[in-house]
């Protein structure tokens, strides 16, 4: 069985020098755990948050929409996944429960306002790289419709050109999204603010320890680097 790789490609790093990605991989989910109590409390960590102003304020997000704007994007039009969920839960006071892994990864993502995309290992073909693409990429919607990411845009992509995200934490694929039948998962959260490299390392800390709290499984963790830039299991 091949090695699942993650990496992000030179011309990531040299365009945006101040990312930081973290990575856990997981064994054994299933989706007959309950978190509501775990939500709840990041909820709460994220009022306390939101109390002094909206989502856009806040430097996670700062840091993601000037990316935005240098890959030519409109960054009230399009959003990484942290700043969507936030606003959603500003104005509604809660997410849609969708499965207990998908909904702790939100939960500590808005506690956090850093992305965090839950991917179904099953699904990806090979190594998955965070590049720019060239438009020939498959990108599958969650309506079951098909794109082609514009050339250019940051995509994660597999080794069979499947686009599991656009946008890069804009908008995941509904091909790998998890499902009640997922059981190994690809955790994987990016930030570019100044105190990124703590922040980071604080959420793929949480992250760990719920997971093995929840599932009872330890995930394999790393915080990636310039000069550390892949991720192997």
């Amino acid at each position: 069985m091949k090695p699942l790789r993650f990496r992000h490609s030179d011309t990531v790093w040299n365009d945006f020098p101040t990312l930081v990605p973290g990575v856990l991989h997981v064994e054994g989910i299933s989706r007959d755990r309950v978190v509501d109590r775990q939500v709840a409390a990041y909820g709460a960590v994220t009022e306390r948050r939101l109390a002094g102003g909206t989502e856009s304020e806040l430097p996670e997000i700062q840091a993601w929409r000037r990316a935005y704007a240098r890959l030519g994007l409109k960054p009230t039009q399009y959003r990484c996944a942290s700043e969507s969920l936030l606003r959603r839960f500003r104005k509604e006071g809660a997410l849609p429960s969708i499965h207990p892994l998908v909904d702790l990864c939100n939960a500590v993502s808005m506690a956090f306002a850093i992305p965090v995309a839950a991917l179904d290992v099953a699904e990806i073909a090979g190594a998955l790289e965070v590049r720019h693409a060239t438009g020939d990429e498959t990108y599958a919607t969650f309506g079951g419709t098909t794109e082609h990411p514009t050339p250019g845009e940051v995509v994660f992509v597999d080794e069979a050109g499947n686009a599991h995200a656009r946008r890069w934490t804009n908008r995941q694929s509904g091909r790998s999204a998890v499902s009640p039948t997922t059981n190994t998962v690809l955790i994987v959260a990016e930030a570019l603010h100044d105190t990124a490299p703590d922040d980071i390392h604080r959420l793929v800390t949480t992250l760990a320890d719920e997971l093995s709290a929840i599932w009872s499984t330890s995930a394999k963790t790393a915080v990636l680097s310039r000069t550390s830039p892949e991720f192997v299991v």
